[in-house]
């Protein structure tokens, strides 16, 4: 007997009849938000090839759910928060699928940016450059590296 495996694409399709999906123009608009976390998902790879929104709570999908589950001991406490959570990925297809996981664990309000980092780009939307932010200099001390 043959399985039949349900496709990525149909379980993306699902999760975004069930989530909200922010245009990109929009999600824009929430940068800066106290009352938004922007969470991006894409891989330390990604980051480094591409960039980063300025302020995003960073996340890799495989640690999504320990993250957010507060029994978890890899809880992270901005999951806790009273706040809107916004994620997003390269294309939007990885952040459908997280902000479904994440509202059928119970975090609300949660939605996606639809495009993803690409879109957010296309908008407008402030990049960086990823990689460590240079270490702060004790007073009077010449900074290092």
């Amino acid at each position: 007997m043959a399985r039949e495996i349900k496709s990525v694409m149909a379980m993306v399709e699902e999760a975004k009849q069930q989530i909200e999906e922010i245009p990109a123009e929009e999600a824009v608009k929430l940068h800066g938000d106290p009352d938004v976390v922007l969470v991006d998902i894409r891989d330390p790879r990604e980051l480094e090839s591409d960039g980063q929104v300025p302020g995003a709570f960073r996340v890799t999908r495989g640690m999504l759910e320990f993250w957010i589950d507060p029994a978890s001991p890899y809880f992270k406490p901005v999951f806790g928060e009273e706040k809107k959570f916004v994620f997003f990925c390269a294309g939007g297809w990885r952040s459908a699928l997280a902000a479904k996981t994440a509202q059928d664990m119970g975090l609300k309000p949660v939605a996606h940016i639809l495009g993803g980092y690409k879109g957010w780009k296309d908008a407008g939307g402030p990049v960086e450059a990823f990689g460590r932010k240079p270490e702060r200099a004790a007073e009077g001390e010449a900074p290092r590296g």
